[in-house]
């Protein structure tokens, strides 16, 4: 799934227009990437987690030529699975008896809304 197809999944499900929809997904991954500039963790329960991790400085070695180079340190955002996402994209159940499975209802249900006539 890319950025677009994230759009047009929230503008069906949420019955909201694509613009909005774009403005909400613009506003979620500006918040997310401001957080971790300024070195905040991100928390999503039961999906997972982003944090920044700090590598040191080291020699690497340049693979085209075989040449030593320096690398310098830096910080890489780093995603750590939660429990449930793992869980159930492994197929093992994870939510309670009774609750919703995925999203995947709604999708459903719009198919059967007139999209294929021969399934009725």
């Amino acid at each position: 799934m890319n950025k677009s197809e994230l759009i047009e999944i929230i503008s069906e499900k949420g019955n909201i227009p694509k613009k909005r929809a774009e403005e909400v997904v613009n506003l979620v991954f500006d918040s997310m990437t401001d957080a971790l500039v300024k070195g905040d963790r991100i928390e999503i329960r039961g999906f997972g987690s982003f944090v920044n991790r700090e590598y040191e400085s080291y020699t690497g070695r340049n693979p085209r030529t075989g040449e030593s180079i320096k690398v310098e340190p830096k910080k890489l955002p780093f995603f750590k699975v939660g429990k449930e996402l793992k869980e159930r994209v492994d197929g093992k159940p994870s939510t309670p008896s009774g609750s919703s499975s995925s999203g995947n209802e709604i999708s459903r249900s719009g198919d059967s809304a007139g999209s294929h006539p021969a399934s009725h």
